[in-house]
């Protein structure tokens, strides 16, 4: 088999690698390390929720500052720039826009935010968007529906992480009045609602942008105040928000560099809330009572297989052998002490839509077997993991690599230097055999990064997957309206990954979103996306 460095393009903006690059660092270097609390025994002991719920705490204070700690400095304010999650930047980017609709992850629904009332036809090929009224931009003017519609179409014209299945998905939108919008589509489809609590959501005002120049003005209950990219952000409370001025008077945002650190400046009370994905100190911070909701997205910790012509991964058989060989219970022992979350499944069973097929499972005999047939057919049986040089990440990738060599693979592990250098070889260069990587599907709605990761040339499908079956299943999943009829399609989806093997599945990873126990009022969203408009300190 020929091993050159083949690479294959398919038109990377500066957006999608900023993309990619999000969604790859919620997953490197966070699958834990040993230590943290004695309480809790087990990542697999946690579920999605509350941990350490406060009591009824009375008439909120006003005034002070809040200093939050996200996963990641944020590097840009324009929502069509950047992938709006909980790791990169939403929490922060929705204090200044707001959302259109809010998902409650208790609830597991969506609930109006700036909207007054989002409702679909019974067909769900229509869906009409009332907005509230008396609701202002920072800079004074409306958020009406022309604001709205004038929005999300810059976003999509600046080709924003979700603007192609917006396009895709979404023939018109009309504006009969002021406080109305209908989203006309092509096909019934439910994820709009996912996409207005994210970026397509956060509107943005008509003054914003002026040439090339960007301002960041949303209808959010904060407004800038100060933003030095990587360092911090601060924004002031809105008086004139429309939810009534926020309990605070300023935000402060800032990110602090590794999961320890931010974790003792919580306990220290030097950050009163964060983003983290850590185990240990997850596990740590929950044993000391600290209040804080779990979310556990389902494909967190994978590894990418590189598809394309040339490379071993373009075999079916030799990523089934890999699969077969590599023991995500063994990993979780080597890189979490055992207290992971270790699955080889789509949807755990902490998920909603968890079902019941079996993984494809491991068995080193049939392992053995298949990768003999790939070098009968000239496989030299070489293949080379990428990682870099961080002790969780070093430890996944020996693993890995005893495990495949164990089966008769000759796996080399090459380390590059950073996270930045990681990324580039595998979404921009596609010049890797293996690699860690993560999807991280909402439980809202796990079809968007289904579709975008593994569609055949998917906007972020970094391994050149195609197969025409899961496409079919793809788009039977994206017209699929209720619960019942997604869990059936994601079952077929299941079956069809263990057949194809898209990626390795090793697990999941908890995000938390995590505060100081005088910290009351936060509300959660899709993503782990925070909300600070209720947010007060006592």
């Amino acid at each position: 088999m020929n091993r050159s460095s083949l690479r294959y393009r398919r038109g990377f903006t500066a957006v999608t690698l900023a993309v990619t690059a999000g969604m790859f660092l919620a997953s490197c270097a966070d699958n834990g390390s040993s230590g943290g609390g004695e309480t809790v025994e087990s990542g697999s002991a946690l579920k999605i929720g509350m941990v350490n719920e406060q009591a009824d705490s009375g008439t909120p204070t006003k005034g002070g500052t809040l200093t939050f700690s996200g996963y990641a400095a944020v590097t840009t304010l324009d929502p069509a720039k950047g992938q709006v999650a909980g790791s990169t930047g939403g929490s922060e980017l929705g204090a200044i826009y707001d959302v259109v609709m809010r998902y409650d992850p208790i609830k597991q629904e969506f609930v109006p935010q700036l909207a007054k009332s989002l409702e679909a036809s019974s067909d769900s090929k229509t869906w009409t968007l009332k907005l509230r009224d008396g609701v202002t931009f920072s800079d004074g003017t409306p958020l009406d529906s022309k604001a709205v519609t004038d929005s999300i179409t810059r976003y999509v014209t600046n080709k924003g992480p979700q603007s192609s299945l917006w396009a895709a998905k979404v023939a018109s939108m009309d504006t009969p009045d002021a406080t109305t919008v209908v989203f006309n589509l092509v096909d019934p489809w439910t994820g709009i609602q996912s996409m207005l609590a994210t970026g397509p959501g956060m509107i943005v005002a008509p003054t914003a942008q002026k040439g090339d120049q960007f301002t960041p003005i949303g209808a959010g209950a904060f407004t800038l105040e100060n933003f030095s990219p990587n360092v911090e952000l601060v924004l002031a409370a809105r008086p004139d928000y429309y939810g009534g001025a926020p309990n605070v008077d300023k935000l402060k945002l800032i990110s602090i560099v590794g999961a320890q650190p931010t974790a003792e400046a919580l306990k220290t009370g030097g950050i009163d809330a964060a983003y983290m994905r850590t185990l240990a100190p997850i596990l740590d911070l929950i044993d000391s009572g600290n209040p804080g909701f779990i979310d556990i997205p389902s494909l967190g910790y994978i590894s990418n297989v590189n598809m394309a012509p040339g490379r071993p991964g373009s075999d079916v058989r030799v990523r089934q052998a890999m699969a077969l060989a590599i023991d995500p219970e063994t990993l979780n022992t080597r890189v979490n002490n055992g207290k992971g979350l270790p699955g080889q499944v789509i949807f755990q069973d902490t998920s909603r839509w968890h079902n019941d097929v079996a993984p494809i499972g491991i068995d080193t005999a049939k392992a053995k077997d298949l990768l003999s047939q790939a070098k009968a057919d000239g496989f030299d049986g070489k293949i080379t993991f990428l990682s870099i040089q961080e002790p969780s990440a070093q430890a996944t990738a020996l693993g890995v690599q005893a495990m495949l060599n164990a089966v008769g693979f000759d796996a080399q592990i090459e380390y590059v230097t950073g996270a930045g250098d990681l990324v580039k070889r595998m979404y921009v260069d596609h010049d890797y055999d293996m690699s860690t990587g993560a999807l991280s599907l909402p439980e809202a709605d796990p079809f968007e990064r289904l579709y975008t990761g593994i569609k055949t040339g998917g906007r972020n499908n970094a391994t050149g997957y195609s197969d025409a079956q899961m496409d079919v299943l793809l788009d039977q999943l994206g017209v699929a309206t209720t619960d019942e009829d997604k869990k059936a399609v994601l079952a077929k989806i299941q079956e069809r990954a263990n057949e194809t093997v898209p990626w390795q599945v090793w697990g999941n990873v908890p995000n938390f979103d995590v505060w100081n126990k005088n910290v009351h009022g936060l509300q959660q969203s899709i993503d782990s996306i925070m909300l600070f408009d209720e947010v007060w300190k006592n």
